[in-house]
């Protein structure tokens, strides 16, 4: 079984586009992907420093972007039920990498899926706007007793992502009040992000988008997605949709994906770029898997070899044949 991975928010880093410029029909790709977002990919892909690319509303779009970019260079979009039949996937993505992972599922077009996370971003830059808040990595400890203390602070666990690590989110105050009093055993690391995401208090941003979600027809999934939620696997567009907004608002069980991969018995992982941290905790998390971060175009090849192992029909794509226009659903 082979699990494709979409990371989320923190992944990004300046130039990350710039090789992937270099293939055939990418810089044509990236302006139509440009207009669905609302940015100039290109420009902030390639040129922008640290502190433009941290802002969430420039982030979250980058992402996504980069993420298929690398899938149609798999064979992975336009999604169909021809790249499932005989294969063995499903696909899962990381907060704002579960919209890459829909795309890839079916569930969204990659114009829909842009569009999509071109608002959740601007919202929820909105949202940290509001109130002074953040969140801090917890590494190490025991899971439910660090999960206790932080909600004892008044924090959320807004990410339990395996591998020993649990990040807290709330106001400033409150992070603070953790900082002086940690848990036993864990090591508190202070993340560089704009707010408490995976909380209420992006319940504005939630809102945001359940306003325009009627208004999007998902398709009908080729593959099964894991949800952040609880980490089932969901079959069904209109779900994934409900899912994905009510998502921004509640904390990210990556635990409980990662649980999931391993009962339905994930042998291979490809984490699609910008890649690295989810392909780190695949590592500690599913041993023996075979794994493939794919963070240049140089990756491209070891993650076919994979593909082509479990989803021959997607393999058979070939890699100069990205299409220019989006596949409807």
């Amino acid at each position: 079984m082979l699990a494709i991975l979409a990371p989320g928010q923190g992944a990004q880093t300046p130039g990350q586009l710039r090789p992937w410029l270099e293939l055939d029909g990418v810089e044509s790709r990236l302006r139509w992907y440009s207009t669905a977002a609302g940015l100039d990919l290109i420009d902030l892909g390639c040129e922008a420093d640290a502190d433009t690319i941290r802002d969430t509303a420039v982030a979250q779009p980058l992402i996504v972007a980069n993420g298929l970019l690398a899938a149609e260079r798999l064979g992975l979009l336009p999604a169909s039920p021809a790249i499932a039949a005989g294969g063995q996937a499903l696909v899962a993505g990381h907060s704002v990498g579960e919209i890459t992972a829909a795309a890839i599922a079916g569930s969204l077009t990659p114009e829909a899926a842009l569009l999509f996370v071109g608002l959740r971003g601007r919202a929820m830059a909105e949202a940290s706007a509001r109130t002074p808040t953040g969140m801090t990595a917890l590494l190490g400890g025991d899971p439910e007793e660090i999960a206790t203390a932080v909600e004892a602070l008044g924090l959320t666990a807004a990410n339990r992502n395996g591998a020993g690590q649990i990040v807290a989110a709330g106001t400033l105050a409150d992070l603070t009040r953790l900082a002086d009093t940690p848990p036993p055993g864990a090591k508190l690391r202070p993340l560089s992000v704009a707010g408490a995401f995976h909380t209420q208090h992006m319940a504005p941003a939630r809102d945001a988008l359940r306003a325009v979600a009627p208004g999007i027809q998902p398709g009908t999934p080729a593959l099964g997605q894991l949800s952040n939620a609880d980490g089932a696997l969901v079959h069904d567009g209109a779900d994934l949709v409900a899912r994905l907004v009510t998502q921004v608002a509640a904390p990210v069980r990556w635990d409980l994906c990662l649980a999931a991969m391993r009962e339905a018995g994930v042998t291979a992982v490809i984490e699609l770029p910008p890649a690295g941290t989810l392909a780190g905790i695949a590592r500690r998390e599913l041993r023996g898997a075979k794994i493939v971060a794919v963070k240049t175009p140089a990756d491209l090849d070891a993650a076919r070899e994979l593909v082509a192992e479990h989803l021959p029909a997607a393999a058979a794509v070939p890699a100069q044949a990205a299409p220019l226009v989006g596949a409807s659903s």
